[in-house]
């Protein structure tokens, strides 16, 4: 699949959801804006959350009385109708990707499709490694080999610690050749397949979504599980496999 086949089947998906609701041309009122960290993710144990460290920023949209989060690297506020919303460029437009995917996790939420669309909290983030390290040891009971796309420090020292082999991929420039939880962060562009190959299991960053590479591991021969809130929709929509438990915690 390519970042353009999954940005038009996602748009396609989600227009038919809102004809389906009688929502494609209600004037439903969307709000979205930026978020700064404390409001995002709260005072968490660990201080290297990409959204502390200045790489991604939270958006979150309001729609029928539910909230929508998205991870991205171009924030944008927007106030508007869910019209507006499916006329943005997808494509060729970064702000008005992570709009899109934050009013896509909204209205999914408030249809009651779509579950852990808000971020977790404070100490969510730490609980959360211990809720994926329990269902990674009963889905997953053989898998000896991850990779784990996106810096996630809670998740890579879980992993770590539990004894899983481990590579870790990032885009981040500030990341890569970083040594994390004794592992040495790789350039997630250049390795990208060779570390796909190698792993048992790929737990992969719902943000991926934002930046279109969520593309790139929608095309390979390996079990793939996004995690996180930002592919909530998405995931729904495509039919992905997805771990979250941001509902357990809320802030």
């Amino acid at each position: 699949m390519t970042k353009e086949e999954l940005y038009s089947t996602l748009k396609e998906r989600f227009t038919q959801v809102l004809k389906e609701n009688g929502l494609e041309t209600e004037p439903v009122d969307v709000v979205c804006r930026a978020l700064s960290p404390e409001e995002a993710i709260g005072s968490t144990k660990r201080k290297d959350y990409p959204i502390l460290t200045g790489k991604d920023v939270m958006i979150q949209a309001q729609c029928r009385g539910s909230r929508g989060q998205a991870f991205t690297d171009a924030p944008a506020e927007f106030h508007g109708s869910l019209e507006d919303i499916l006329a943005l460029d997808l494509m060729g437009d970064p702000h008005s990707r992570g709009l899109f995917i934050a009013v896509l996790n909204a209205v999914m939420r408030s249809l009651g499709l779509a579950a852990d669309t808000v971020h977790c909290r404070t100490d969510g983030p730490e609980n959360c490694a211990g809720d994926m390290k329990a269902c990674l040891a009963e889905r997953w009971p053989d898998v000896r080999k991850v990779t784990l796309v996106g810096y996630q420090p809670a998740l890579l020292a879980m992993l770590t610690e539990s004894g899983y082999e481990v590579r870790v991929l990032d885009l981040n420039p500030k990341n890569i050749g970083q040594v994390r939880c004794g592992r040495t962060v790789e350039d997630g562009a250049a390795v990208m397949q060779d570390a796909a190959a190698w792993a048992d299991l790929i737990l992969c960053t719902g943000s991926t979504l934002t930046n279109g590479t969520m593309a790139d591991y929608l095309s390979i021969d390996k079990e793939v599980v996004f995690f996180g809130i930002t592919a909530a929709g998405a995931a729904r929509l495509l039919g992905l496999k997805r771990l979250c438990f941001a509902d357990r915690y809320p802030g």
